[in-house]
């Protein structure tokens, strides 16, 4: 099988992340299991690579900027660009209290992860994603991000109230946005994709969604051709608004 892409998926060891990088890498994309537990992740570039796929384990703490900048030199030297990013490392943190009971360290906890590690990975893997021809960058966000959605009375999120998870999504959002419009006339496409709910560990797996099924849409921006879109917040369903 030849390997045309080389696709770096944080947080695969489980969940959407797993299923996605198997995903991908049954369309022929050699894929890096990024994982912040060495172990977890080399188990299951194991078990990826088991059924044929070319799956490699690389330690990743998006927390962690040095790490992240180690796993971006591994990546040059091994294979001189990078042609998927996929932003799928994610928490909802510990706390579970009223937005008026929450404190700055509450979000903080959240954002480390959800917001200023896509950042750090992202700034790591520019350099690598300008190399390919057709470099795609997917953030995995969620549906609770949008403020359109949360903001009416109507809608099924009317009553969510994550505080800490939800406006996290939301500056991701921002974030995609942010760097799509910075990458206007290169090959590098941005755009967030709402799995739905999962049945996942962040959710102590009561999602109605298998990961498989959620991983579908990151597969499908990840394969985004030339005319596909940049800036785009898009569910299986399609474009969701902001």
């Amino acid at each position: 099988m030849t390997l045309e892409k080389v696709a770096l998926v944080t947080g695969a060891n489980k969940g959407i992340g797993f299923a996605a990088a198997r995903q991908l890498g049954e369309r022929g994309i050699a894929v890096l299991v990024g994982a912040r537990d060495e172990a977890l992740g080399k188990r299951a570039a194991d078990a990826l690579a088991a059924d044929g796929i070319a799956a490699t384990p690389i330690g990743l703490d998006v927390t962690d900027p040095a790490r992240v900048a180690e796993a971006a030199g591994e990546i040059e030297r091994r294979y001189g660009r990078l042609d998927i990013l996929v932003n799928n490392a994610g928490t909802a943190g510990g706390f579970t209290g009223t937005p008026s009971e929450a404190g700055a360290a509450d979000l903080r906890e959240v954002y480390e992860t959800n917001v200023f590690g896509v950042v750090t990975v992202t700034g790591a893997m520019l350099p690598l994603l300008l190399r390919s021809p057709a470099g795609r960058v997917v953030n995995l966000s969620s549906h609770v991000g949008s403020l359109t959605l949360q903001s009416d009375p109507g809608s099924p999120l009317a009553g969510v109230n994550m505080i800490a998870y939800q406006s996290s999504k939301t500056a991701l959002n921002a974030v995609t946005v942010a760097y799509a419009k910075e990458l206007r006339g290169t090959p590098v496409k941005v755009n967030t994709a709402l799995p739905g709910v999962v049945a996942t560990d962040i959710n102590h797996h009561r999602g109605r969604r298998t990961p498989a099924e959620g991983a579908a849409i990151v597969v499908r921006l990840a394969l985004l051709d030339e005319d596909g879109p940049s800036g785009a917040c898009l569910a299986d369903e399609g474009p969701v608004p902001w």
